[in-house]
């Protein structure tokens, strides 16, 4: 681990140096390119300078408690510095740990989330729709924009389907966690019987892709137009509004009818079908490393969750990593960086072991 937080702290210098040049200070394009990469390895280069001082303070400490020269007070002052250095030296050391785990190259994308309605009818479409409107929370909390991408809304205000974008730097750190089956339990609000009901909703969570990730040949799409259909809206079905775009080599189809205009509803549409076929290529990379296939989005079925919403009891329960929070208020208002933070952590720690670091 230290050899390579030795070659962090070169490069580091080199990059600092770097940017006193006078061809780099005059070079607006340089100038950038060259602070992009200093913010990437600052936080690694400084955690490891911290780490240092650490350890030199803690060497002397020691060396003047055991040297017997000092008077006693002297030693048991040293003494005492170096017990109270010992515990920082071990915190330094494992932020150390998280920085140099392996980073996911799709990080700091943007993201498309796409959110359908499962088992439970209604209840499931006015499901996703409470967790559309937490995502939308949380993205105004995090300072991330988003952009309705499609919608197939229902009559009481939930939503069959849709998709949206969460635009800024890390948004796909943010949500990468979301994937699955989430499952809610409580009396809906067409039960009059006051009887709990559990229904699901699926979430994927795709980092949105761009032209140069994704190369598509204009020749494997088909494009069908039709009328919109779904609640409200005066230009529904009046017009072709609505897009439709089959990637034949994949098989893959987005529909796109948010739009009145059928430009945009085909440029939304194939921000969507970019971001789909970059994701099934990246779980056939991973499926290659792993040798497993990593299928995002189950059924749909009540039995698969990845997180439990139980209204009745006030809370929220994590089931891959055994977390549950009883403030599911705050969390379905977009109070998502407990959930979030500890989903990360148990990743950060997945990945550390996978990679020999204890």
């Amino acid at each position: 681990m230290f050899e390579n937080l030795e070659q962090v702290l070169l490069r580091y210098d080199e990059l600092n140096a770097a940017l006193l040049r006078e061809d780099i200070l005059t070079n607006h394009e340089k100038y950038t390119e060259t602070m992009k990469k200093l913010s990437e390895i600052a936080p690694t280069a400084e955690k490891y300078l911290e780490y240092r001082n650490l350890r030199a303070r803690l060497s002397d400490a020691e060396a003047l408690a055991e040297d017997k020269t000092n008077d006693a007070e002297l030693r048991d002052l040293a003494r005492e510095e170096a017990e109270e250095t010992k515990p920082l030296i071990e915190n330094v050391e494992a932020e150390l740990r998280v920085l140099l785990a392996p980073k996911d190259p799709n990080d700091d994308k943007n993201v498309i989330i796409e959110i359908r309605s499962g088992a439970g009818g209604e209840e499931s479409a006015l499901f996703a729709g409470v967790l559309y409107r937490m995502y939308t929370m949380y993205c105004e909390k995090r300072g991330f924009k988003t952009e309705v991408l499609n919608a197939n809304a229902t009559e009481l205000g939930g939503f069959k389907e849709i998709s949206f974008a969460a635009k800024g730097t890390g948004a796909y750190s943010k949500f990468k966690f979301e994937s699955g089956v989430h499952r809610v339990q409580r009396v809906p609000e067409t039960e009059s019987q006051g009887r709990i009901q559990t229904s699901t909703a699926t979430v994927a969570v795709l980092p949105e892709a761009e032209e140069v990730d994704v190369r598509i040949d204009p020749g494997d799409l088909q494009i069908d137009t039709f009328r919109s259909s779904g609640a409200g809206g005066q230009h529904i079905n009046k017009t072709e509004s609505a897009i439709r775009i089959t990637h034949i080599p994949t098989g893959t189809v987005v529909e796109c009818q948010d739009e009145r205009s059928q430009y945009k509803n085909k440029d939304k549409a194939m921000k969507i079908l970019r971001s789909r076929i970059y994701e099934k290529e990246l779980e056939r990379r991973q499926a290659e490393v792993a040798g497993e296939r990593r299928a995002q989005v189950g059924t749909g079925d009540r039995s698969e969750r990845i997180r439990t919403y139980n209204f009745p009891q006030g809370r929220v329960t994590d089931h891959r990593i055994g977390l549950t929070l009883y403030k599911i208020d705050a969390i379905v208002n977009g109070d998502l960086d407990e959930l979030i933070g500890a989903l990360t952590a148990a990743d950060t720690a997945r990945k550390l072991a996978e990679s020999g670091e204890k």
